[in-house]
Formats: C-alpha cells, structure tokens, sequence
C-alpha cells in the first residue's frame, strides 16, 4: 500500500507520481533477475537521469531538480521501496556531488556540476579504507602536489559504483596533521593510475557494484582539489550528515516493502479456517511493524525540515539514520516471520529484504557510531 504523503507543492505530488510510475514499469521487472545475478543496472540509472530524478536536491542553475530534502528524500524512499540498491546508489550520487557544491569554486561548480547533474554522470565517494571505516582520520591514502599536479596513491574500500561511476569524489592525505591533513579531490573515472578490484561478494545489495578503488600514480591538476588543502575530513562529515539521511529513507522504503509484502501474504495464506491476520498474535506483529515504518519516516522527515530550514540537522540526521534502519532491520525480520517457512525461501522477496537492511546499519557511520554523534551532542548542551 503506497504511503500517505503530505507533500508541499503540487509539482512535489507530480513527482511522487511519477517515481510510481517510473518504479512500476522499470523497476519492478528487472528487480529480481539483477540481484540475483549481481548485475549492474546502469540502464535504470540512465531512466532516472533522463527523468530528472538523479539531481533533485541540487539548483536548477546547475543542472539541478531544485527539490528540498522533504521531497528528494521521499522519492528515495519510494525507489528503496521497490529496490534498495538503486535507492542507495541514487543517495550515493548525491553524496558525491555534494562536496563540489558546498565547498567548490565558482569556476569548478561551472565546469563540473551541469555534466555531473546531466543525469548522464554517475558518482561514487570514496572515503573508507581497509583500516579506517568507522575512523576516517587513520587514512593512509596519500595526495603529493607535484608541480601543478597532485599525485595520488592508496586504495579506498567499500566503494559504492567502484568501477561503475564516471567520477570519484575521493579524501585523500595531503599531509600528516591527523584530522588537519586529509584534503578532498575530484578524479575523473578516466584518471590514468585509478584501478579497481573485483567487487565484494556481498551477502545483499547484489546490485549495486561495491568495490576497492586502487589510486597507483594517479595524476590530476591541482585544480582538482575541492576547497581548500586540509579541509577534507571537514567536507566529508558534513557530507555523510546528509548521506545519512538519504539512507534513512531507503530503509524507511524497504520496510515499506517488507511490510506490503507480509501484509498482502497474511491476507491470503489461511491458518485455522481464517486468515492469518485475523489472529491476533500475528495481527499485532503487523501492527508493530506500521508503527515502525511510520515512527522512521517521521524522523527522517523531521530531519530534512531541518535542513530544508538552515537549521542545525547534525543529531537529527543521526537520529534518522539509527531509528529508520534498526526499524528497517526488525521489520524485514519479522516479514520473514510472518511468511513462515516461504519467506525463508526466493520464491519470496522478504528474504532478500531482511539481507539489504543489514548493511544500512552499517553504512554512511555505523549505528553504534550514530548512538557516539548523538551522545556527544547531548553532552555539550
């Protein structure tokens, strides 16, 4: 059943309707042979583009949808709903531009942003590394300015649309000052020296490629460096502050999902003369999962006002983040459940639900990194 939405502009409502539209026809059918096979859909990122839906919360004079996060975040959920790889690879996409908005010259955001948010372009942002996930500023990846140009080596893990993407918004070490000394870049995909492993064999997101990004001398023109040298871990927090709540809406959609999916199960599959929802243990099960799916979309909802606003959205983002995708966690569990022994097997979608909400608790700051962000805002009220 398609969530209830209180949408600020007609065109907002167009655009709900057309996600829909667009999930209906292109998603749904390519879902399952995709992750199944783990097979890149770049063809659906192509129809996202084309739709204008790759660049919503950017402005219109670069290229952009001019959509605030209210309703950029509610078209991701309505993507996660039907396919969470895509969901989080548009999110991913996002996050990959926004440095060069943010913190870019007025010179690199003309150059760059209007091919970036063509719809064309696909991004990915490489910040993680094998040693530092959860520990940005332990980054070993290096960046030495060479003349005019800054020569890169390292690897960075975990990359989403690792091999896949057109450019690489990548954080690299300039010097060695901790924290001070991480400054960020933007690579082109075509960098001679950017190399890429084969793609993690993951347990879900089979769709969506993830792979190490391997730099071996790879050389770009310092004018590549995105605001000034030593400001990289900076820019990259305050990127993941809105990648968390991208991903808070994903998992807010693939709850969505799980529970369409249990509910339409429990009102066919019969148990005692009458169907299973007309028990009420498994009634009430159902019923826990709504509130969940409702309690993750009014955080994250609640956060993008914020942001939409100006206002401070750090501990929110956080907040979102942490409630959507343990709610997103317990309620595919409980699709499961609620199948029984058909949601355990892929004749069903809810196994492969319950194994996409794994990784949202874990990705863009783990959920016991989001309880650390939130506890440290508390402490210095």
């Amino acid at each position: 059943m398609p969530a209830t939405r209180h949408l600020p502009t007609p065109e907002s409502a167009d655009l709900i309707a057309l996600t829909r539209e667009i999930a209906a026809k292109e998603l749904t059918p390519r879902v399952d042979a995709a992750e199944r096979t783990g097979t890149f859909p770049r063809e659906v990122f192509a129809t996202l583009g084309e739709a204008g839906l790759l660049s919503l919360p950017y402005p219109g004079r670069y290229g952009g949808g001019d959509q605030p996060y209210e309703v950029y975040l509610q078209v991701l959920e309505e993507i996660g709903a039907v396919w969470a790889s895509v969901g989080v690879g548009v999110s991913v996409h996002a996050l990959s531009c926004f440095p060069l908005l943010a913190f870019g010259t007025d010179e690199q955001r003309a150059r760059w942003l209007p091919d970036m948010l063509s719809g064309t372009r696909l991004g990915a942002y490489c910040l993680s590394e094998a040693h530092a996930g959860s520990d940005p500023a332990a980054m070993r990846a290096k960046a030495v300015r060479d003349g005019d140009s800054y020569v890169l080596n390292g690897a960075k893990a975990w990359t989403t649309h690792g091999g896949e993407a057109d450019f690489y918004t990548v954080m690299a070490r300039t010097s060695d000052e901790g924290a001070r000394g991480i400054s960020c870049f933007h690579v082109p995909a075509d960098t001679p020296g950017l190399e890429f492993d084969r793609p993690e064999d993951k347990m879900g997101l089979m769709g969506s490629t993830t792979a190490t990004v391997r730099l071996v001398d790879a050389r770009i023109p310092a004018d590549h460096l995105i605001g000034q040298e030593g400001q990289g871990l900076s820019i990259a927090l305050a990127g993941l502050d809105a990648g968390r709540l991208g991903i808070a809406a994903v998992a807010t959609g693939l709850a969505q999902g799980a529970l369409d999916a249990a509910v339409a199960y429990a009102r066919e599959r019969e148990a005692f003369g009458k169907p299973i929802i007309d028990h009420q243990g498994l009634a009430f099960v159902l019923a826990d999962m709504d509130a969940a799916v409702e309690s993750a979309r009014a955080t994250y909802l609640a956060a993008a006002r914020l942001k939409d606003a100006g206002h401070p959205y750090g501990r929110h983002a956080s907040i979102a983040k942490l409630v959507a995708t343990d709610n997103a966690m317990k309620v595919t569990t409980d699709a499961v459940q609620v199948l029984g022994g058909a949601g355990y097997t892929r004749d069903f979608p809810v196994e492969r639900y319950m194994r996409e909400a794994k990784v949202m608790q874990i990705f863009e700051g783990t959920n016991q990194i989001q309880r650390l962000v939130i506890s440290r805002h508390l402490a210095r009220r």
